[in-house]
């Protein structure tokens, strides 16, 4: 049997490693090799947040301000590595159904600008991280990785776009690329438009939490960092190239029930809870298959929903000042568009 990579003094691209999934990679990485390198590309937009990387040492880190868009940028933070693992994307499907152009810009060619410089320096191992959402709904049943893939909105339709087109690198190219797609994932240091973070710090706050339409579309929660520890063994294992991976907790709950959970947890009222006009095309349920990942590499997840969610909570609360520095910005201009003005459908009474 081939022996795993040695990541151990590896120098590898995280784009997007200042986000919420991308700088929660960084870190366990680096908790599991402490003697790797690590070159974060990352643009700084809306979500990007260079305090994300806080704690990692320096010695150990190179930042990039870049686009992956930009070739010149991608060249100058791809010199000299083995591993890219390509986290950068336009990822709010709300923000997509408002400007779409943008998705396709950084989800699809983006992708295409990181392959072709991966292609001419030859890296290692290329892992291309998508998403559940490009099955569409999934409403019997769990998808496989062979499944058809049949996006439902702009944001899902960038993502199968990239995930397909590094998937032909690999076939025309060579180009070694692994493809991902995980679940909803959740935990520390993700952006207030997500809606985790949304409902943890409107209650806190004592304000609304809008709720699209019944409340009764359903995900697959992943912790990130079961999410992250899986993308390390991908990375680590042998001949997985060109092989497509789901990613899931196998923890299916409805948004109705994360928002109770939340609100017990917070100690809050149900009263909070606003039901309001949904969005369009709004995907009523997804859900993955990942047996092929476990009986690959024995991944599994860890972290059981109960214990992570209340993690995550607890980190909200003790964490203001890195959440009301967002939510006092440009947030406010776009909580207003996506709420503001969306028709409310009932209260909770008690």
């Amino acid at each position: 049997m081939a022996e795993r990579l040695d990541l151990s003094r590896a120098r590898v691209l995280v784009t997007g490693g200042a986000g919420f999934i991308g700088s929660a990679f960084a870190h366990r990485m680096l908790a599991r090799y402490p003697s790797a390198h690590l070159v974060v590309l990352d643009a700084l937009t809306y979500a990007g947040r260079r305090e994300n990387l806080d704690g990692i040492p320096a010695s150990r880190l190179t930042f990039v301000h870049g686009d992956i868009r930009h070739p010149g940028d991608v060249a100058k933070a791809m010199r000299d590595c083995d591993f890219v693992l390509n986290f950068a994307a336009e990822s709010h499907v709300d923000r997509s159904i408002e400007t779409p152009g943008e998705f396709i810009q950084t989800d699809v060619y983006g992708v295409f600008v990181l392959c072709e410089e991966a292609r001419r320096v030859s890296v290692k191992r290329f892992i291309q991280v998508s998403t559940d959402e490009v099955y569409g709904e999934v409403l019997e049943g769990h998808s496989t990785e062979d499944w058809p893939l049949n996006p439902r909105s702009p944001y899902a339709a960038s993502k199968a776009g990239g995930d397909r087109l590094a998937y032909a690198y690999w076939c025309t190219y060579g180009l070694p690329i692994v493809v991902t797609r995980c679940s909803n994932n959740y935990g520390p240091r993700q952006y207030p438009e997500k809606l985790v973070p949304l409902f943890v710090t409107n209650a806190i706050d004592d304000q609304p939490l809008p709720v699209y339409g019944t409340g009764r579309n359903t995900r697959d929660w992943l912790h990130v960092d079961d999410h992250c520890d899986a993308l390390l063994t991908l990375l680590e294992h042998p001949g997985v190239e060109g092989e497509t991976f789901n990613i899931g907790a196998q923890h299916e709950l409805d948004v109705l029930t994360i928002t109770d959970t939340l609100l017990s947890l917070l100690g809050k009222p149900r009263t909070l809870v606003r039901f309001v006009e949904d969005r369009p095309g709004h995907d009523r349920r997804y859900a993955v298959d990942s047996s092929k990942l476990a009986r690959v590499t024995g991944w599994k997840p860890a972290i059981p929903f109960a214990e992570g969610i209340r993690r995550t909570v607890e980190w909200f609360q003790a964490n203001e000042p890195w959440w009301r520095a967002i939510k006092s910005g440009e947030f406010r201009a776009y909580y207003e568009r996506m709420y503001g003005q969306r028709k409310v459908l009932g209260e909770v009474k008690t």
